[in-house]
């Protein structure tokens, strides 16, 4: 512990001005004033508290008076009645708008602050929470959209879920009380199709001699993957190893620069070593060392948009272009899942999935959800994200979500390929909320400058980004593209993989045979 109460004394010698305001009150308190908040209006609301507490519930204010609402939805499994509800209150109360994020969540916008109480029971009605899911707090742990189902599950990790959110959700001693965000993954499955590797704290499951567990990773963040601590934990050791990190992370994290207070920043300054050891006194566990990770196989959809899960079960797919949906299409879906007996899934590529029965695929497919289903089927919807952008994001540089829609519309249009697996992630800024940097074809808004000289919206652009069987960040294949230009690169580049993969290839497998053992410049030479 030494090398980490060391490390917190160099660092902490001065608070940024975010410990400052919480050192002001409690988050609960402004909780608790929430309804005579919002009957007195915008003019009432204190900077502290939109800059701050209200986040802790996941209310943010935006530039037009209105607040969006980030929705808890743990391990991304969504019950009937939760999304009728949600789709409700977006139809209410959100302009009928929707977000499906990277963390497996709902997002609803354009909530007026006198309905922002009434919103927050409605969803708590049907056992669905905004809290902590913004600012300093434990986000939605994240998980693969097949948890527990078909021959995909090894171990089901929701239960275990279920026990760490306990440990911190709606605890007032854990509400905004963390140096920075934490984020937390999980998987239970062979196939890892929800960015494993990028996170504060990850378990990965994996195999020690004839015992079934997970491998720890620490310290991930955008543009950075979590590394290998060496141990191999127990399904009874994840809840004890979580609660020794956290504590650890509250007590040692840093609390100067906001832009440095992850816990990747911690281990940077200790060493993974000591804080390994730290884990180890704090939790009382002796550990076996890492053991063979089992998220080896790459998941894909057939050309109907439909994943086979073995046993008897199907995904069926609905690729929403950047995440934006609605409480109207929302609400059909859960009709037609009640119809089937199915369940909804969300997905870190904000998409969703309606699990069924073998039996029941046709049956989804031909009654009101395909009208949804056929108005989303496009290859380049299929694994795409795109954060907020300049639409509702103060950092976004471009448009984004409209941008990468444009290009998918684009590419299906000039180059279709219907057996082919591309994942395409776009960031508005450099914060890289659309995790680029770990896509086949990464997208960063910037500013470019057009034939005439003038400044136009813009991309750097990014290949070769590794998250199903390995963790590896892209590298840069152009720099400040107008978006036109843009469109006719990855244009060529697609044409590059249609006509030199294997059969049903993916991109990302692609890469790994041909183009990650090529220079950009033989790259660009091969696009012609």
């Amino acid at each position: 512990m030494k090398q980490l109460e060391e490390a917190f004394e160099a660092r902490n010698k001065k608070q940024n001005k975010i410990e400052q305001i919480k050192a002001t009150k409690t988050p609960m308190e402004v909780y608790h004033q929430l309804e005579n908040i919002c009957s007195n209006g915008l003019e009432k609301l204190e900077d502290a508290d939109s800059s701050y507490f209200l986040k802790c519930f996941g209310a943010f204010l935006k530039k037009d008076g209105k607040f969006m609402l980030r929705v808890r939805i743990p391990a991304g499994q969504l019950t009937i009645e939760q999304a009728e509800k949600i789709g409700e209150m977006a139809k209410l109360y959100g302009d009928d708008y929707i977000d499906i994020t990277t963390r497996q969540q709902i997002e609803l916008r354009y909530i007026e602050l006198e309905n922002l109480a009434t919103v927050l029971k409605e969803l708590d009605s049907v056992g669905i929470s905004t809290f902590q899911t913004g600012i300093d707090n434990f986000r939605n742990i994240v998980t693969s959209s097949f948890d527990g189902l078909g021959n995909k599950k090894i171990i089901e990790v929701k239960p275990l879920i279920d026990e760490l959110q306990a440990i911190f959700l709606n605890k007032e001693e854990w509400i905004g009380t963390l140096p920075r965000k934490f984020n937390t993954s999980i998987l239970g499955t062979n196939t890892n199709d929800c960015n494993i590797y990028g996170h504060d704290c990850c378990f990965i499951i994996a195999q020690k001699n004839e015992m079934l567990g997970f491998n720890l990773y620490l310290g991930g963040r955008v543009g950075v993957q979590a590394r290998d601590t060496g141990l191999f934990i127990q399904e009874e050791e994840v809840v004890p190893t979580f609660l020794a990190i956290i504590n650890l992370f509250k007590q040692y994290g840093f609390r100067d620069n906001r832009n440095k207070n992850r816990l990747h920043f911690l281990l940077e300054a200790v060493g993974m070593e000591a804080f390994v050891e730290a884990i180890k006194a704090y939790s009382g566990l002796a550990y076996e060392s890492a053991g063979e990770i089992l998220a080896t196989q790459e998941y894909r959809l057939d050309e109907s948009g439909v994943f086979d899960l073995g046993e008897g079960q199907k995904a069926i797919h609905f690729s929403i272009p950047s995440g934006i949906f609605s409480g109207n299409c929302l609400t059909e879906v859960a009709e037609v899942a009640r119809s089937v007996k199915g369940e909804i899934r969300l997905s870190v590529e904000q998409s969703l999935y309606v699990i069924v029965k073998e039996e029941r695929v046709n049956e989804v497919q031909q009654n009101l959800l395909f009208d949804i289903y056929k108005r989303y089927h496009n290859t380049y919807y299929n694994h795409q994200i795109a954060c907020a952008g300049t639409a509702t994001c103060a950092f976004g540089v471009i448009p984004n979500k409209t941008d990468a829609i444009a290009m998918a519309n684009f590419l299906q249009r000039e180059v279709p390929i219907e057996d082919g697996k591309v994942r395409m992630y776009w960031s508005a800024c450099p914060k890289g909320c659309g995790i680029h940097g770990i896509a086949d074809i990464g997208f960063e808004g910037c500013k470019a400058k057009d034939e005439k000289g003038n400044s136009v919206d813009g991309v750097h652009i990014f290949i070769g980004g590794k998250a199903t069987t390995e963790a590896k960040e892209a590298r840069q294949l152009f720099k400040a593209l107008p978006l036109p230009i843009a469109q006719e690169r990855v244009k060529q580049l697609m044409k590059l993989y249609r006509d030199k993969r294997e059969k049903s290839e993916s991109f990302e497998m692609f890469d790994s045979r041909v183009l990650s053992s090529l220079s950009l410049e033989e790259i660009l030479e091969k696009m012609g």
